[in-house]
């Protein structure tokens, strides 16, 4: 039984630690404050209990005594719990004073570091820390300690050091802190900037001067950079093409990461509510059960989704169980769910629909037969078209699709947002079914053709249709349509 400090890094969740990912991931509880991401605790598994300790400036607190003792608790009963932490546990947190507590319990616990704000939110805003020949050193400061106020910081001498002053958790008392660097010799003229929710979609960069900085609109979360590095501007972060656009992600929660996860690196902010749920078919995956024991005496097997991939090969054997059968995958997306099972698809059309196999299939030899793995409710276009081209095809329902109920959450997220992307048909009736249609943000974006004729059957004015019927292909009609 081990209790681990966690660092959850500057705000990008990508940005945890191999180290600190890997325990979130078998967690059985987390503790979380304020700072760690919403995102990260998804990685958390299901059955992992989350525990808010969240610290909001102004409102509710958990006091940090009832923490220890939380820690304590969880600590004697459970064999993995992760305290996840905003930053690095040990810089301006609490961290040093928990693992005392553990120690002194006699709780084994570990220490795992997290990027700190300190420097990786000035980088996202183009700010280096330090430059070779001009700031050859910084000084990281809590800003939390009032300088008018007895302190054990000497802000005058923090003045003379030189280099690159970062200040963490000053908004509050930037006023008075600005005065004592002034007085401390400082020029008002000295470059000064900050960054707000650093590495995040939302991420603000103020650059001003000693002196002016303060007649700026600053708010928390933010890091406060002083010295000469503050006038450089090498950003990156929010020059990035989709930077600042919340994007609501339809797919299922199962699926949703791979398109959060491009969206993320183009600077996005993607929300995820989920429309579609997964589940066995009305047979209870009878009928699929049955067709993966004779798979061998198939001349084909059509998937035409990664979940009936995914749904299929789990009850196969493993690939040998195929033999001489050969394997179509409808899009790249499904091909490569048949490569995570070691199966490498025979035929993949440049259409990425049913017409477009149809297309792409070949004729048939006499008596050849198909095995068509899919959802119960997808269009009869593919099955109906082999059987006109002269295949014998068999019809499997290998799961179902449900709309989950939106909560209070849900709708708030799907209001603030600036885009919708649609992955499949169902995603949109099941979005319009459980919002309406008046609901959508102002852009929608959908996968392909299909997905668009759904869109607008429903009331829904399309203005992004990838060209590419896949994720990629999604992502990269936002991108050209930004």
């Amino acid at each position: 039984m081990t209790v681990y400090l966690v660092g959850a890094g500057p705000g990008d969740p990508d940005l945890i630690t191999v180290r600190g990912a890997e325990l979130l991931a078998r967690a059985d509880v987390v503790i979380y404050d304020r700072l760690s991401v919403a995102d990260l605790l998804r990685q958390a598994p299901p059955h992992a209990e989350l525990v808010s300790v969240g610290k909001t400036p102004g409102g509710p607190t958990v006091p940090q005594e009832r923490i220890n003792e939380l820690l304590v608790e969880h600590g004697r009963v459970h064999a993995t719990v992760v305290r996840l932490k905003g930053g690095d546990p040990f810089v301006f947190a609490r961290g040093g004073e928990e693992a005392a507590v553990l120690r002194d319990a006699g709780i084994d616990f570990e220490v795992v570091p997290g990027i700190t704000s300190a420097i990786a939110a000035p980088a996202a805003a183009g700010i280096p820390v330090t430059l070779r020949y001009s700031s050859t050193a910084f000084t990281v400061i809590t800003g939390h300690e009032d300088p008018r106020k007895s302190s054990s910081i000497d802000w005058q001498a923090v003045a003379r050091l030189g280099g690159t002053i970062i200040i963490l958790m000053g908004v509050g008392r930037w006023p008075a802190i600005s005065a004592a660097l002034q007085r401390g010799g400082l020029s008002p003229d000295t470059p000064a900037a900050a960054v707000r929710w650093g590495t995040r979609p939302e991420q603000e960069s103020i650059r001003a001067t000693l002196a002016t900085l303060g007649e700026h609109r600053l708010a928390s979360p933010s890091t406060i950079v002083v010295g000469e590095v503050a006038a450089i501007d090498v950003g990156w972060f929010e020059q990035l093409p989709l930077f600042g656009k919340r994007v609501v992600v339809t797919r299922t929660r199962a699926q949703s990461s791979a398109l959060a996860h491009r969206l993320r690196r183009l600077g996005a902010e993607p929300v995820e509510v989920p429309t579609i749920s997964i589940i066995e078919p009305d047979d209870g995956g009878a009928a699929l059960e049955a067709a993966v024991a004779r798979v061998a005496a198939y001349d084909w097997v059509v998937f035409t989704s990664p979940n009936g991939v995914e749904r299929f090969c789990r009850r196969l054997r493993d690939a040998r169980a195929l033999g001489a059968v050969r394997v179509a995958a409808i899009g790249p997306g499904t091909a490569e769910a048949l490569r995570r099972f070691n199966i490498v698809a025979d035929l993949v059309p440049e259409r990425h629909v049913a017409e477009g196999l149809l297309e792409a299939f070949p004729p048939p030899a006499p008596g050849a037969t198909v095995l068509l793995a899919r959802a119960t409710e997808a269009r009869d276009v593919l099955p109906d078209g082999l059987r006109d081209a002269g295949w014998s095809v068999d019809v499997v329902p290998a799961y179902r699709t449900i709309a989950p109920a939106p909560d209070a959450d849900d709708r708030a997220a799907v209001a603030g947002a600036d885009i919708v992307t649609f992955t499949s048909s169902s995603t949109v009736r099941n979005f319009v079914a459980a919002f309406g249609a008046e609901a959508c943000p102002p852009i929608v974006a959908t996968i392909g053709p299909i997905t668009t004729a759904t869109a607008r059957e429903l009331g829904l004015a399309v203005d992004i249709e990838a060209t590419d019927y896949s994720i990629d292909g999604l992502v990269a009609a936002l991108v050209a349509a930004r």
